[in-house]
């Protein structure tokens, strides 16, 4: 018998601070401080889960805690954070909600470890097989690589999130994870240019000069000492506990797990290395003739070494930085940069450069871990999001703003889901709601984000207003549209109030946010978000030859020049949190609150003056209100009964009516007063905590009491127990002698009995013969007579319908008759009262008419665009609209022409369109070629007649094409035969069938964006073909054979459309290897061709023509 357990036995302080009594902030500091103090490190506020960070490894994580937690109800174990993990992933695997988790907390409070703690609860505790581990591995390997580009050591945290992280977890029907999806938040940039004394830049950079092998950095042209990059901080370059070596290896690893090819995470650390590089640049004033200074670079080598990493032309860079080129309209203007503008530009490219890095390196993991399957998923989003920032010395600024703007719209969901959630739970239990009082902060957020008059708002209007702008204009404005605002306040606001208080300085203003008040430094605020870099660097930037430049900088594009100013960061971290927003909205949220115990990232010391402060701008107090308004705690009916049971003679040991009615005598017995609780559909409401704890010690003291009477019923067991072994031996003894008298008596009944069942069962099988065969002739009787009956039935009802539908015949023809008669006599009546009408319908008839027959001259060519003019202004409408019919009927007419081998050729030349249209280079000296699918005339060349008889179905398309040897690169003539349940590859000369495979086992098709013929027909992993391998072709008509494959695909019902993948790197399989196919622009010797070499066992190059 499993025993049964809950949230209050052996409770150290209070495990619920819903249950808190007396509530107020110091017992609930207290209550946290006596937790923790005995390694207690989570807390629940209802369904809301505090967690404070140990700064220590707890034996709290094992896989035993695991299946301790597992498919167990949520205030069934102590707090923990598995108990809101197994929650949210049974109620999405079993009641199909989706769910999201929101952790939140300022810096060094453990949100990042607690949603890695989330992720691998999930994944421990979901399906198992080889498909589902890889899919729970890339997902888990994805965190070492955001770690890495987008955490850093700062003085709160040596692993500080710098961005805000939401993923999206994917599951099927099963609740077996399929994938997922992370969106990024506001990356904290300009730590790449600048640090805080005692803080570090991002961790990729000190990761890469420790762990990189020596060959790495050479080609990289690095070195490991830290001191020779400025960018990087040399106070804290080193931080106990953090293995940067071992973290790169750790970081290449699981890179390569989510699918990075080699090729790319050696772009990645290029661009890394570029950013080092670009810190280093330095610049120098030069004077010109005009009198203006001009910069110039000091040091030209690192300069050279960074556009050597990009494959940018030095002179196009260094020209960059030193002017910069302004256009309006159809105008261009050309000025030079200073020596502080050349130092902004450096600086905001560097920052953009490892900004755009880490929004493709979010990308590129989505194309890896994203769910194949395209059926409807279940979805488990996990936010990871920075807290609200208050730094004590006023120095807060644009960062800290929007960042606790975001908390503010945090603050305002979960205070509106839980009291929804409140208000749904008492509705669904048939309890009484009454409206809760709670401070509602959407006057903050309306103060921010307005359309008009928001701060956000007032800030992109200032900077995309002409003229000179800066901060103090900035203030300006605020001090003049918010000045009466209540929770915004400034030193020169008209609000008198302000004029005197000293401690709020001429350049700040304060906002009072839900979590306190907030001195925001407006320095710095309009160019953090303007984010501006100059065009002539995006342009610079472009015309870059490293692979992902263009992808990078697209705006450098100079076909395609937008002089739209872009949007500031502040409009765009809007928008994406008002779409975070909706996204959470439309998920059942659970909460994880996390706190740090103190600054010093120590354990075992407890601050109470920070954990008050966080405890305040989290506003669990709040929260905790919230909870109790109604009632302070909630219990289903059968687990209250089952839990203090034994309170009650009539409930004990085992009620057997309705529980309801077992907790209602249960109470009554214990004489609780009638307010303290209240009697939902399915579940008791207790109001007070205290009526609670009384239960409770009540019930500690009649447990003792049964301890006392299970130690007297035991004794009592274990001495009938020894009395009846002893019975039980005598018993045994005599029933063997007993046994053996029996069996001679049972022998001879036995024999005697088998006789008479013999006589008996022939007796009864003769009478049921007899009585069968009888039944059987009286059916076919009554069958014979039915039928007749029916038949004659059906005979008569026939006669009487159709006597039936003459009659009414006759009368419709007589009343017919009758309604002619009587209309023509009431039109002789009134024919001259209504010949003027006649006469006026008679004369549009014939205007009509005419006009009509005036449409004839019209031709049937659908490029025919004349149409006659309108003769009469009444016809305005109705002239346009025939126009419209007229032309949309002869293009059917047109169409209609068509054969269907005539319809067919259209229609795959539109697919191929849709396919290769901008994709590959070679399409468009496709287009004027017709295909004509059998290029070998196999039908009547006798030649193939043997290859001909081989093939059962209609050959859609034979060719001649290459098939490549991975050993040396070279082709092989082969013969291609396509039908629509598979393709054959046969020998050229004896025409003999050397593969045959069906359609269903191909599972994509990979070309590249040049002007070549060569693809790659993969099949699928396990299928019967694939043993093999894939198979690398050239072809002549490549778009003809891609596009005849693609439209088998898209109009078979019983197989999944081919992919076809269109990139200039790809991987194939040959037999157990997989070889990369990698295709470079370049003259190849041997004439205009293309032409592959093999370089190594894992790679082939195939060199194309330059067009």
């Amino acid at each position: 018998m499993e025993v049964k357990t809950s949230l209050l036995d052996n409770m150290i302080g209070v495990g619920d601070m819903v249950l808190l009594e007396p509530l107020n902030e110091d017992s609930f500091i207290e209550n946290l401080r006596n937790r923790f103090d005995h390694n207690e490190i989570y807390t629940y506020i209802g369904s809301v889960v505090i967690s404070m960070n140990p700064y220590r490894s707890l034996p709290i994580y094992t896989p035993q805690k695991v299946e301790e937690y597992r498919n167990r109800n949520f205030y069934e174990l102590s707090p923990h954070i598995y108990a809101l993990a197994d929650e949210a992933y049974r109620s999405l695997r079993d009641q199909d909600k989706d769910q999201c988790i929101l952790i939140t907390g300022e810096s060094g409070a453990g949100k990042t470890e607690a949603s890695k703690l989330v992720m691998s609860y999930v994944a421990a505790v979901c399906g198992k097989g080889q498909e589902v581990n890889k899919v729970k591995e890339q997902l888990l390997q994805s965190n070492p690589v955001l770690e890495a580009f987008g955490n850093a050591k700062t003085m709160r945290n040596d692993n500080s999130s710098r961005f805000g992280k939401y993923m999206d977890i994917e599951f099927d029907f099963k609740g077996d994870p399929l994938g997922g999806v992370i969106s990024n938040y506001l990356l904290e940039k300009s730590r790449v240019c600048k640090q805080p004394r005692g803080e570090r830049n991002f961790h990729i950079f000190y990761q890469l000069l420790s762990g990189a092998s020596d060959d790495t950095l050479m080609k990289l042209k690095l070195d490991r000492d830290f001191s020779k990059y400025n960018y990087l901080s040399l106070d804290s370059a080193n931080v106990n506990g953090l293995d940067d070596a071992a973290s790169f290896r750790t970081v290449r690893n699981a890179m390569q797990i989510v699918g990075f090819m080699e090729a790319e995470v050696q772009s990645v650390l290029e661009l890394v290395a570029a950013v080092l590089k670009l810190g280093n640049i330095e610049f120098k004033p030069e004077s010109r003739i005009n009198g203006f200074d001009e910069s110039r670079v000091k040091d030209k080598n690192d300069l050279k070494e960074m556009c050597e990493l990009l494959g940018i032309e030095q002179s196009v860079l260094e020209r960059a930085f030193s002017y910069r080129t302004v256009e309006a309209k159809m105008e261009k203007m050309s000025t030079t940069l200073n020596v502080a503008q050349a130092y902004y530009a450096r600086d905001a490219l560097a920052k953009n450069l490892y900004s755009r890095l880490f929004s493709w390196l979010v990308t590129r993991i989505n194309e890896s871990i994203k769910a194949q399957a395209k059926t409807r998923h279940k979805v488990m989003g996990v936010l990871d999001i920075y807290g609200f920032e208050i730094f004590e010395d006023g120095d807060n600024s644009f960062e800290q703003f929007i960042i606790n703007y975001c908390n503010e719209k945090l603050q305002q969901i979960f205070i509106e889901l839980t009291l929804r959630e409140e208000q749904e739970e008492y509705i669904r239990e048939d309890i009484e709601w009454t409206n809760i009082e709670y401070f509602n902060n959407a006057v903050i957020c309306d103060l921010i984000e307005n359309n008009q008059n928001g701060i956000l708002a007032m800030l992109d209007e200032e900077c995309l207003r002409p003229g000179t702008v800066t901060d103090d204009t900035f203030l300006d404005k605020l001090n003049t549209i918010c000045a009466e605002h209540q929770h915004f306040e400034s030193r020169l606001s008209k609000n008198s109030k302000f004029l005197t208080d000293h401690s709020l300085p001429h350049s700040c203003f304060r906002i009072q946010h839900y979590a306190g008040k907030v001195l925001y430094r407006v320095e710095g605020f309009v160019d953090k978000n303007n984010d501006l870099l100059y065009r002539d660097l995006s342009q610079a930037m472009y015309k870059a030859t490293h692979s992902l430049m263009r992808q990078l900088f697209p705006e450098g594009n100079p076909a395609k020049v937008n002089l739209k100013r872009p949007p500031t960061a502040g409009f765009q971290f809007k928008a994406s949190v008002g779409v975070l927003m909706k996204n959470l909205q439309t998920k059942n949220p659970n909460y994880i609150r996390c706190i740090k115990p103190n600054d010093k990232k120590v354990a075992h010391i407890f601050t109470d003056s920070l954990v008050c402060h966080q405890v305040r701008y989290l506003g669990l107090m709040e929260n905790v209100r919230v909870r109790r308004a109604g009632y302070a705690f909630r219990q289903p009916y059968e687990s209250c009964l089952e839990r203090y049971k034994m309170l009650c003679k009539k409930t004990w040991p085992q009620w057997r009516g309705p529980t309801r009615d077992g907790v209602e005598v249960l109470l009554t017995d214990c004489s609780v007063p009638s307010e303290e609780f209240a009697y939902g559909r399915s579940k008791i409401f207790i109001r007070n905590p205290r009526t609670l704890f009384t239960l409770e010690e009540r019930r500690r003291a009649c447990l003792e009491d049964l301890a006392t009477l299970i130690q007297k019923i035991y004794r009592g067991w274990k001495s009938r127990t020894h009395f009846l072994l002893l019975k039980k031996s005598q018993v045994v003894v005599a029933a063997w002698y007993r046994r053996y008298a029996q069996q001679n008596k049972y022998q001879k009944i036995k024999s005697a009995t088998l006789v008479m069942q013999s006589f008996i069962r022939g007796w009864k099988a003769r009478n049921i013969l007899r009585q069968l065969k009888y039944e059987k002739r009286c059916k076919e009787a009554v069958t014979t007579i039915a039928a007749y009956w029916h038949g004659t039935q059906a005979r008569r009802e026939l006669r009487r319908l159709k006597e039936e539908a003459r009659r009414k015949h006759a009368v419709a023809i007589i009343w017919a008759y009758w309604l002619g008669l009587q209309v023509r006599r009431e039109y002789r009546k009134f024919f001259r009262a209504n010949a003027g009408k006649k006469i006026y319908d008679f004369t549009i008839q014939r205007i009509m008419q005419k006009y009509f027959l005036g449409l004839k001259t019209t031709t049937m060519s659908p490029m025919d665009n004349t149409w006659p003019t309108q003769p009469y202004g009444f016809l305005e409408g109705a002239h346009t609209e025939l126009r419209r019919i007229f032309h949309l009927w002869r293009c059917k007419k047109y169409r209609g022409q068509f054969t269907e081998e005539k319809k067919s050729v259209y229609e795959e030349k539109l697919e191929a369109s849709e396919i290769f249209k901008d994709k590959k280079a070679l399409y468009p000296s496709s287009v004027s070629q017709p295909f004509k699918g059998d290029y070998l005339e196999i039908q009547k060349n006798p030649k193939y007649q043997k290859l001909n008889g081989a093939v059962d179905e209609k050959v859609l398309l034979a060719d001649l094409v290459n098939k490549i040897n991975r050993a040396n690169g070279k082709g092989s003539p082969r013969l291609f035969l396509l039908t629509k349940s598979n393709f054959v590859l046969a020998d050229q000369k004896t025409g003999q069938v050397k593969a045959s495979v069906p359609l269903p086992d191909l599972a994509s098709v990979s070309v590249s964006t040049q002007s070549d013929g060569f693809f790659a027909l993969k099949l699928k992993e396990g299928s019967a073909s694939a043993s093999k391998g894939d198979f690398l072709l050239s072809s002549d008509h490549l778009i003809e054979i891609i596009t005849k494959l693609h439209r088998i695909g898209t109009t078979a019902a019983d197989r999944d459309q081919i992919n076809i993948d269109i990139s200039d790197e790809f991987l194939v399989q040959f037999k157990q290897d997989k070889v990369c196919v990698k295709f470079i622009q370049g003259g190849p010797k041997n004439g205009n061709s293309a032409a592959c070499k093999r370089k190594n066992n894992r790679l082939l190059e195939v060199s194309v023509p330059s067009p």
